[in-house]
């Protein structure tokens, strides 16, 4: 039997090839993936700052008494448990701003001009227990106040692990 291109049959078959190859190729995933894109969303994600430089802040202000990976020590808690809880509006807040104080049973009342001249008095030593210093006038600490937060966050959440970030 001879078949034509004008065939009814010659159709037919043309059809069913091109259903079988379709079914076939309908098989096989072609997955198209656009790097850029994820780059790019992987990069809003971080936070802004420097790694590497807040590392190099970190070692030069905090590491005394938050250890040299900010895991912890005598003189200062392990940051990186609340760092992850902590977003970089709040961290910000707590490292320029936070005078925590270890208050005695006889701390003066708020508001009162006993308790400014004890707060004074614990800025200078000479009273209480001055836990962490507010860091707000600090020029390299508050120039570098996001690299801090970049790198105490990146330890937090595992994409930095001890010793020296890579530049």
């Amino acid at each position: 039997m001879r078949l034509s291109k004008s065939s009814p049959t010659f159709a037919g078959l043309l059809c069913g090839a091109a259903f079988v190859a379709a079914i076939a190729l309908a098989g096989c995933a072609v997955e198209v993936k656009n790097l850029q894109a994820k780059q790019e969303v992987a990069k809003l994600t971080q936070p802004a700052g420097s790694v590497y430089t807040g590392w190099r802040v970190f070692q030069d202000k905090c590491a005394a008494c938050h250890g040299p990976d900010a895991s912890g020590r005598s003189g200062g808690p392990d940051l990186l448990l609340s760092a992850r809880e902590m977003g970089p509006r709040r961290f910000v807040a707590t490292v320029l701003n936070r005078y925590d104080l270890g208050l005695g049973a006889g701390e003066p009342a708020r508001d009162s001009a006993a308790r400014a001249s004890w707060i004074d008095a614990v800025v200078q030593g000479k009273a209480g227990v001055l836990a962490m210093p507010a860091w707000e006038g600090e020029p390299s600490v508050s120039a570098h106040i996001l690299d801090l937060y970049a790198y105490v966050s990146a330890r937090a959440d595992g994409t930095q692990g001890p010793g020296r970030p890579p530049r």
